[in-house]
């Protein structure tokens, strides 16, 4: 446990040289990581597509635990990071031998606005790419795209795949309601499997509120009723304009009534 002033990696980290890294974030509620499990379990997942050792459960819940502490971070809301490299290696793309690196981070979650602005990038996701679905510190893309998003005016851009479908946030998952019906875009489309994503989807199923995974054109989500974004960070964030233009209903029922079906899930679940 080092101060953040006093954090190194080396230069031949193959996560600063290429980018050969993956990490999750997540949000821990009074000093409480929130769906610990799915985490770990999607970090192994992202770990094994890259062909990285990933920590082992305790080590990750240990690690959290200790930089929220550190931190001073138990009675407020914090954003925590792990990211896990290849560790050291040539300056090229070939792996050394060495053990990955590990590294955990914890600051104080920061607010946002009720509404989020969105902008549909002209770059599309690749959804038969080899980081197709991986949380990858390979983040280029993402960067670019929302530069690209804050230069028009919004918090977020949006991806559609090579298909021409709707696909995802460079940080979120998007749901949008079209004609009275809940959809968001499948896993096949190249999204990440986002942990709120799935816990919504599951919401869904419990208060049998209809819900539909499939294929959409990107421009559906200019001509949506309403429309939200999902994220362990953002949680359920509305919508309020595509391209700037505004969305009819925002919020709408459909984002009022699960956000209310999240918040009681995190007071009565901190690992569901």
């Amino acid at each position: 446990m080092v101060p953040q002033s006093e954090a190194r990696v080396s230069p031949q980290d193959q996560g600063f040289s290429v980018g050969d890294g993956v990490f999750e974030t997540l949000k821990a509620y009074k000093g409480k990581p929130f769906s610990l499990m799915r985490h770990w379990n999607r970090l192994v997942n992202s770990c094994q597509k890259i062909y990285v050792q990933s920590p082992v459960f305790i080590a990750f819940k240990d690690m959290i635990e200790q930089t929220i502490a550190a931190n001073h971070l138990e009675d407020t809301d914090a954003r925590v990071r792990v990211t896990v490299t290849a560790g050291e290696g040539s300056m090229g793309a070939p792996r050394g031998s060495v053990e990955p690196t590990v590294i955990c981070t914890a600051t104080p979650a920061v607010e946002r606005a009720v509404a989020e602005r969105v902008a549909i990038v002209p770059w599309t996701r690749n959804e038969r790419g080899a980081l197709a679905g991986v949380k990858s510190t390979s983040y280029g893309e993402n960067v670019i795209a929302l530069n690209h998003a804050r230069a028009h005016g919004a918090g977020e851009p949006i991806f559609a795949n090579t298909a021409g479908h709707l696909c995802e946030g460079a940080t979120t998952n998007v749901f949008l309601v079209r004609q009275g019906s809940l959809h968001t875009p499948p896993l096949s489309s190249g999204c990440l499997p986002g942990i709120t994503r799935e816990l919504v989807l599951e919401l869904c199923r419990e208060h049998h509120i209809p819900v539909f995974e499939d294929n959409l054109p990107v421009s559906a989500l200019r001509e949506a009723d309403e429309a939200f974004l999902t994220s362990s960070i953002r949680e359920i964030h509305t919508i309020s304009h595509v391209d700037d233009i505004p969305l009819s209903l925002c919020p709408g029922p459909k984002s009022l009534q699960l956000r209310g079906l999240f918040r009681k899930l995190i007071s009565a679940h901190t690992d569901p």
